[in-house]
């Protein structure tokens, strides 16, 4: 199990430096120079080569990338070009708000869409299976915004049962936060739902095809016994990895569904990045986001390790 675990770190390790190359490199390319931005148009060119030496800037690009994974590795994230705040506790601040997203997305579409899943599979070619089936594949063709400004019309606008912005106090805790959480919450959880739903479904028949399945019900186990205790340890395999990968598609989700609620988190801080081309801010942003996708598929590698002994040992 150690050596399943090292290997599998060691993965995530190469991942995320080969990542944190990209990312340097990526943003080496982009058009305007940080100086100019920092100081304004109207600045000196002495002013502005006094600050790339001070930042750095005027050194190679290997010494420049070594110095700012170092940085970053050891929680020196540097100032915000077009802020000129620190972005460590804002980045913080925000990966928290997320967080707080996340979590509440993740309790709707994972368990929702593992049940939606075993339902269909358990009433397979009913008519039951057909509307899940049906759903789930809506869901998936649907883009976050245009789910958002749906739920936005019918529970904030019609009903008026929850807020349509979610601007909340950065002091406020889940619970406090909770009803501005909701409809952002369901918006990035329906894309995810689906996957879930069609893996758990697929995967959930394969399993219920099986000769050790046949001789449980043979053996006149009740049937509630044969789902939970042969049937759905062994389908939830591919799910979790699904459940991993939906992380990437969650940060993804969140970009555009926290600029519609104007949510304060880690996706709307991307964007603000990017479209104010702060460089120091757009690497540290981005390389969060792959730290938590790489921490996920590690999580996800070790669940399915535990569910499948087999699997220490390839």
């Amino acid at each position: 199990m150690l050596h399943f675990i090292a290997r599998r770190l060691g993965f995530v390790v190469l991942m995320i430096v080969l990542s944190s190359m990209l990312i340097f490199i990526a943003t080496q390319v982009l058009p305007g120079d940080v100086a100019t931005m920092m100081l304004g148009r109207f600045a000196t060119d002495q002013a502005k080569e006094n600050l790339r030496e001070e930042l750095g800037l005027n050194l190679p690009l290997v010494a420049q990338y070594t110095d700012w994974l170092g940085g970053f590795a050891t929680g020196d994230w540097g100032d915000s070009v077009s802020t000129r705040a620190e972005i460590r506790p804002l980045v913080l601040q925000r990966l928290r708000n997320s967080a707080m997203l996340a979590a509440v997305a993740f309790a709707i579409f994972v368990p929702v869409g593992i049940l939606l899943g075993l339902v269909a599979a358990l009433r397979r070619n009913s008519w039951v299976d057909q509307a899940i089936s049906v759903g789930s594949l809506a869901f998936i063709g649907l883009p976050e915004f245009v789910s958002a400004v749906i739920l936005i019309s019918i529970f904030s606008i019609q009903l008026g049962w929850l807020p349509s912005q979610s601007a909340i106090d950065p002091k406020s805790g889940l619970w406090e936060a909770f009803p501005s959480l909701v409809l952002p919450a369901v918006t990035v959880a329906l894309t995810s739902l689906a996957y879930i739903v069609r893996m758990t479904r697929s995967s959930t028949v394969d399993v219920l095809q099986t000769d050790y399945v046949r001789t449980a019900r043979l053996k006149g186990l009740p049937p509630s016994r044969v789902v939970f205790t042969h049937v759905l340890r062994n389908s939830l395999l591919p799910t979790i990895t699904v459940i991993a990968i939906s992380i990437g598609w969650l940060m993804g989700g969140l970009i555009v569904t926290e600029s519609v609620f104007g949510y304060p988190g880690l996706g709307r801080l991307v964007l603000f990045a990017v479209q104010r081309r702060d460089i120091p801010l757009i690497q540290v942003t981005v390389m969060v986001v792959v730290l938590i996708y790489g921490v996920s598929n590690l999580i996800a590698d070790m669940l399915y390790a535990v569910l499948n002994p087999r699997i220490r040992y390839t």
